[in-house]
């Protein structure tokens, strides 16, 4: 089965020696690597009956990418292992590679290795490799009182596409591919870092929920402004309105989007727009100078509230 999955796969030039020794070999031009890894669960965090095993390929890629354009970094190469039960049809794994493969040609990464198991339900677990060209990383930890907080991508789009996959609704298809597959916005990771961004996160969890793991590393607060969101809020406004429910709550809690939110100090680049603005601390996320009662995230043992 490895075999049928690596047969006549390319590779970048940032992968060395790919799949079929018992290690991989990356290049590391820099002398350092960006490394993260994660996790998706079948039911937890994608279903088949919605998602096609491409879909998922592609999921597992781009959330993991995601986190390395946090740092101000580029996805150079995964590593991704899954488990499923025996009797998983060959042609849906083949798929599933598919969509990985996929969605790594499109930050221009490789797949350098992985693994198979036997499992209850499908499990896919991804390592991604990335490089900083020289730059140092930007961390959570760096945002400083009177910088603008902006962001790039869309926010709300994921959120909005689960609840109308919940509802039955089959309309805003827009959306409900989002939710299936998310699009971060690649390349802007490394434009924030070149234009000097102090601190800077991935929106997986939802937009309060994530800035307020920034502010607590820097120890500021953050005050976001609903004029500068209303954009995105229009822009969910036909779905919202089919469910009866506020947008703002997708827009501020709803996470799986991966926009990138970061702090500069001074301009903001091309491709970002100011949606609020640090402020001395303690360490809190204000929206329009209050404090969000709304919905603010997931968690993975639980709701953030």
């Amino acid at each position: 089965m490895i075999g049928r999955l690596v047969r006549r796969r390319g590779q970048p030039p940032t992968v060395a020696l790919g799949p079929g020794d018992d290690a991989a070999v990356v290049r590391a031009d820099d002398g350092r690597v960006v490394v993260s890894t994660d996790m998706l669960v079948e039911s937890r965090h994608f279903r088949l009956d919605w998602s096609t095993p491409h879909d998922v390929g592609r999921k597992a890629i781009a959330q993991n990418a995601a986190d390395i354009e946090a740092m101000g970094a580029r996805p150079t190469a995964f590593v991704a292992s899954f488990g499923a039960p025996p009797e998983t049809p060959v042609a849906e794994v083949d798929a599933l590679a598919d969509g990985m493969w996929e969605e790594a040609e499109r930050v221009g990464a490789g797949i350098a290795g992985g693994d198979l198991v036997g499992s209850p339900q499908w499990v896919v677990s991804v390592t991604v490799l990335g490089d900083l060209a020289g730059r140092a990383p930007v961390l959570r930890s760096g945002a400083r009182p009177g910088s603008a907080v902006a962001v790039t991508g869309e926010l709300g789009w994921s959120a909005a596409g689960y609840a109308l996959w919940c509802n039955g609704i089959s309309d805003f298809d827009n959306f409900r591919r989002r939710h299936l597959v998310p699009q971060p916005p690649y390349g802007q990771g490394r434009v924030a870092a070149e234009a000097g961004a102090q601190a800077m996160i991935d929106v997986s969890d939802g937009l309060v929920g994530d800035l307020r793991h920034l502010a607590e590393a820097s120890g500021v607060g953050v005050d976001l402004s609903t004029a500068a969101l209303t954009s995105d809020r229009d822009a969910l406004r036909g779905a919202a309105d089919a469910m009866a429910t506020d947008p703002w709550s997708w827009v501020l809690g709803g996470g799986e989007d991966h926009a990138l939110v970061a702090a500069f100090a001074g301009p903001v680049p091309d491709g970002w727009r100011v949606i609020g603005r640090v402020l001395d601390g303690p360490a809190r996320v204000l929206v329009d100078g209050a404090e969000w009662q709304g919905y603010a995230g997931w968690e993975s043992f639980g709701s953030l509230r």
